[in-house]
Order: C-alpha cells, then structure tokens, then sequence
C-alpha cells in the first residue's frame, strides 16, 4: 500500500496547489476512500499510555491543523493514530488569510502555510464533535479570532473555550501560531498567566479537563523556562512543543519568501531541544507533547527520547500518506523491543 502511495499517489497530489491537495485528501477520506489503509488495531502491539486521565491507544497523534473542523476523526483514527487534535477553533467562524496560503518545499520535506485559523466557529465545530463515533482521544485545540485585540483576548479564549469543553478529551491553548497578528505576544509571561488562569478558573467550575498550551520554536531558552513554570503553577496538564517556526534557517529554496510558519524536517532539531528544556525544568509536574519533523519511527523514538509521552504529526502525513501512523507505530514497536523497553513510559526522557 505504501508502494501505491510513494508511485502513483503522491505524485498525483503533489502536483495540485497544497490546500487543493489538503482538500481533496479530506473529501476522499470523508468519502471512505482511505478504508483499504484502516488498521484492524491501532495499539500495534503498543501497550496503552494514560496520560492526564486519558487512555492513549500509541503514542501518535495528528497534530492541530490538518482537521480544523473536526470532520475526519473517525478516518484519521482508523489510519492509525491514537489521537486527533481538532482544530485550531475560534469563537466565530472565518476565512482565514487570503490564498495561496500553503506551500510545499519537498527539497526540505518542509510545508509554510499562513492559513490564519480558517475554521467554521467554535459552534459548528462543537455540534459536529457530538456526533461522531470516538474511536481516539480526541482533543481541541484553541485561538483567538482575528479581529479581537489582545486587550480582549481572554473573554474571547473563555468563550470557545465553554463551547467545546464538552466534546473536547483535552483542551490546547494555541498562543504561538505566527499567521494571527499579535497572538504570539501572549506567549510573554504576564499575559500568559492571566489567561491560563482565566481559562483555568472556569475549567474548575466546569469539572476540569486536562488543560494543555502549545509553544513556538521561537522562544529564547528562558523564555521557554518561564512558560513551563506558569503552566505548573496553573496546573496545566502539559505542553505542546512546538508550532510551526518562523525561521527559514538551512532552506534553500525561493518559496522560502512565503510569509507563514515552517514545519517538518527544519523544525525538527529545535523541537528537540525544546521538548528536552520542558522536561528538565517541569521534573515531572507536567506532561509534554513533542512535534516537529516527524517522518518515521526513528523521529518519533526521538522525540520520545528528548521527553515527549505523547508526539504528534502534520507534516510527515502529508509527505508519507495514508500508511504513515501505521508505519511509524509499527517501526516504534520495533524500536522499543530492540531496545528493551517493555513500553513507551520507559523510554520518555533517556536523552533528555
């Protein structure tokens, strides 16, 4: 089956704009056109990870980004993940950024996109999770709308947030895409702590769910260090390290000029040492949720290595296709027996 993808299939979709490829792939598996690559058992082996409360079939998750609205978490779990991040969903719907806004750098196993949190609106998006047939953990992952200055940032996170607490196994708090002007500025520490309070406070009302805040590459070291101890401090679950960068380091390519995040193979080393830098300072306070440049097995064991429990992927799904969770689970499964971890707990953290 990989063989048909690595032929035939890629070529044919890489041949399309990105978006329109990114389209196409979802309406095909919305349409049942991916079923030949569901798994029978998506815990290949793996013994379960429990993590927050949740109960995690392996270890690899579709990051935010790829299912904005949430429309193909049955398909995506049964290619194999064992977790889908919906999202990132805002309080109202929009467009998101003018196109073209996605583009791909195959000479870098690279994607830029400057989408711009382009989602149907935390109402939609909410009333669609309640149908659907959880075969995963299924998280949701949260931004600010365009249009609302940071001044008034937490009343807008606070009310997506009451909207999608209920079909949501997790809650991310995205701070760190670079395609909403301004957002990143909450990253800093006193913002930050307001708003994890904020969110915090009426997560306590409604009976709490794990609370996660994704990060970007970006940051200084002690920057890093900073938005760890406020997550500890506000009792956030974990961290998810890192969104896409905007750094174009090592990429020799024109389509380097595109404005909007960088992620796949670039990202992969500073995510690393982001993930290590979490690990460390949190001490085991906090849970952290490695993606960055995972293709195979081998990223994902590193990742896992640097102190990730849990890994996500975008990138390296768009490049390996439909078999790619089972490939990297299976090669995990591998990786684990050779050497000699009985489960993927063992091993978080061996390098870090």
């Amino acid at each position: 089956m990989s063989f048909l993808w690595d032929k035939l299939m890629r070529r044919v979709a890489f041949a399309l704009d990105a978006e329109k490829a990114h389209e196409l792939g979802m309406s095909a598996m919305k349409n049942g056109l991916a079923s030949p690559f569901y798994v029978a058992d998506s815990s290949f082996g793996i013994s379960p990870i429990e993590l927050f409360g949740l109960k995690f079939a392996n270890p690899l998750g579709i990051a935010a980004g790829f299912d904005k609205n949430g429309v193909v978490v049955e398909q995506l779990a049964s290619l194999g993940f064992g977790s889908v991040e919906v999202g990132t969903v805002t309080l109202n719907p929009q467009p998101g950024n003018p196109k073209p806004r996605m583009f791909r750098i195959p000479g870098s196993k690279a994607l830029i996109n400057r989408l711009g949190f382009n989602n149907a609106g935390a109402d939609a998006v909410a009333e669609h999770l309640k149908k659907i047939d959880r075969k995963c953990v299924v998280g949701v992952n949260i931004g600010k709308n365009k249009d609302v200055p940071n001044e008034e940032a937490i009343e807008n996170y606070l009310a997506t947030f009451e909207l999608i607490y209920g079909v949501a196994d997790y809650v991310t708090v995205n701070v760190s895409s670079p395609n909403t002007p301004g957002l990143r500025d909450l990253q800093n520490t006193k913002s930050l702590d307001e708003l994890v309070a904020a969110i915090q406070a009426k997560n306590r009302e409604l009976s709490e769910k794990p609370l996660l805040v994704k990060i970007a590459p970006d940051l200084a070291d002690e920057d890093v260090d900073e938005i760890t101890d406020v997550c500890i401090a506000n009792g956030c679950a974990g961290i998810i390290a890192t969104n896409t960068t905007i750094s174009r380091d090592g990429i020799d390519s024109p389509i380097a000029n595109e404005t909007g995040g960088l992620s796949g193979q670039p990202l992969q080393k500073r995510s690393n040492e982001v993930i290590s830098r979490i690990f460390r300072r949190a001490n085991g306070k906090l849970a952290v949720v490695g993606v960055g440049g995972i293709f195979d097995a081998n990223d994902a064991f590193e990742k896992i290595a640097s102190g990730a429990s849990l890994v996500q992927a975008y990138t390296g799904f768009v490049y390996g296709g439909p078999t790619f969770a089972a490939d990297v689970n299976q090669g995990l499964v591998r990786i684990l027996n050779a050497r000699g971890f009985s489960t993927v707990s063992d091993s978080v953290g061996i390098d870090a």
